[in-house]
């Protein structure tokens, strides 16, 4: 006679073997706001010389003007300025548009420090042909997590261009 079974299938068995060893996601957050590292801003900053940071809070600011949520960097003119963004995760696709749209009207550059979802729509029409990218190696810290970002990084570069199908894409050393 064999050993009563405590699972009626073998199904059950993994599914309870994998509730139990369950461990804690470390990219849940509370917020989808995450601060730039300070040197990946400076590398970027050294090379393009930001202006104005139009996604920021108060706390994580990277330049010396900024606009806040509440100021909306959304709705705002971004004619002449020199553009730093790092939106919110759930944001994105409207801050790469906007970042698109900017360029057009006159902003004389947009970087946007977004995660590398090429899959995505708004990566698809509006980054593909109309911008330069970067894949940075390795995943970037945000924010003073102790834990790497789920997701890798991509540096997104709206510039005047007079060629719109030029394409440039490059690997950044850690």
């Amino acid at each position: 006679m064999g050993r009563l079974r405590k699972y009626p299938t073998n199904a059950a068995r993994q599914r309870a073997y994998r509730q139990r060893r369950k461990r804690p996601v470390y990219h849940r957050h509370k917020s989808d706001r995450w601060s730039t590292p300070q040197d990946k801003f400076k590398e970027l900053d050294d090379e393009f010389h930001f202006t104005i940071d139009v996604c920021a809070d108060p706390e994580n600011a990277k330049c010396e003007r900024y606009y806040t949520p509440e100021q909306d960097g959304l709705q705002q003119d971004w004619t002449g300025e020199v553009v730093f963004c790092n939106p919110p995760y759930s944001q994105v696709a409207q801050w790469i548009q906007k970042a698109y749209e900017a360029l057009k009207t006159g902003a004389k550059l947009v970087v946007c420090v977004v995660s590398a979802s090429v899959d995505t729509d708004w990566f698809q029409t509006y980054v593909l042909p109309y911008a330069e990218y970067r894949f940075p190696k390795g995943r970037w810290k945000f924010g003073g997590s102790r834990h790497n970002a789920p997701r890798p990084t991509a540096i997104v570069i709206f510039r005047p261009q007079t060629d719109t199908h030029t394409l440039t894409v490059s690997v950044m050393r850690a």
